[in-house]
């Protein structure tokens, strides 16, 4: 066997490994899989899995010839990734509102407590009114307060049972454990935007992906409208001329949120993203 084949067979093996590790980024950044990155500064599995495909990106010796299987995975990547990242900063949007809501129930709440132990004028309509605001055994729980004596266990326990109820609305321990969460899958999924969406900056696009588009437009269009296809094609597939997934993060609704929504505890914030080499 000639040293080029060689040289050849062990460029596969390197090939088929990258579109491995493609492959477990993108398993382990999928909202749907058992396995999730916990905290991206910890995760040094994840951080080497990244390194190992920027590196084939960067270093690889002839772009014009960089194997068309492997672009397509990395381009693939950065997209979910870009995807994944926005739908994170819907799901951030819901519970903020989810938390302002919790703390309008629970200034609601106190002040149905309020009145239904002192025994106020139209406590019981107002109970009633209440209904469609909270759940049922709350509003029972009310009745209770209201038609109990104060020395009373059956008054004491639906106080205490209240009293929780109040709590548990105002701290909204639930939906802190959701932003930490949703922050640690955000610097993640950050973090392939920058280096890898970065690295294929410098790779055009592969031959092979060029000669699918003409061949497959080869029966319907003509050699002129060939040619304005094949131009788009690089135009909208080649990294220089799109905007990456860190511009599309530091334009997000999310870092913008973050920046004034200073009453929700969340850790994560314009200068925690990580930063990277190829972007400002």
């Amino acid at each position: 066997m000639s040293k080029s084949g060689i040289v050849n067979v062990r460029m596969v093996i390197t090939e088929e490994k990258i579109l491995s590790n493609i492959d477990k980024v993108q398993k382990m950044i999928n909202p749907n899989s058992k396995k999730q990155i916990v905290q991206l500064e910890e995760d040094t599995y994840f951080k080497d899995l990244i390194e190992s495909i920027k590196s084939y990106l960067i270093e690889y010796p002839k772009k014009k010839n960089f194997p068309a299987s492997v672009y397509r995975a990395a381009y693939g990547l950065v997209e979910y990734a870009t995807n994944q990242f926005e739908e994170n900063t819907k799901r951030i949007e819901e519970l903020i509102r989810q938390r302002e809501q919790n703390i309008a129930l629970a200034g609601q709440l106190k002040e149905l407590i309020e009145q239904v132990d002192n025994k106020e004028n139209e406590w019981k309509s107002n109970v009633k009114k209440a209904e469609n605001s909270f759940q049922e055994d709350i509003i029972e729980t009310l009745m209770i307060v209201g038609k109990s004596k104060e020395d009373t266990q059956d008054y004491q326990d639906a106080m205490k049972l209240l009293k929780a109820r109040v709590n548990n609305l105002e701290t909204n321990l639930h939906i802190e454990i959701d932003m930490e969460r949703i922050e640690d899958r955000s610097k993640a999924l950050s973090y392939i935007g920058i280096e890898v969406a970065d690295a294929l900056k410098g790779i055009p696009t592969p031959v092979e992906e060029m000669e699918q588009v003409v061949e497959e437009n080869k029966e319907v269009v003509n050699e002129p409208e060939q040619t304005v296809e094949q131009q788009q094609y690089v135009q909208e597939t080649t990294f220089e001329t799109k905007r990456s997934l860190w511009q599309r993060i530091k334009e997000s609704k999310f870092v913008r949120t973050i920046r004034y929504i200073t009453k929700i505890r969340i850790r994560i914030d314009y200068s925690a993203l990580p930063e990277g080499r190829g972007e400002k």
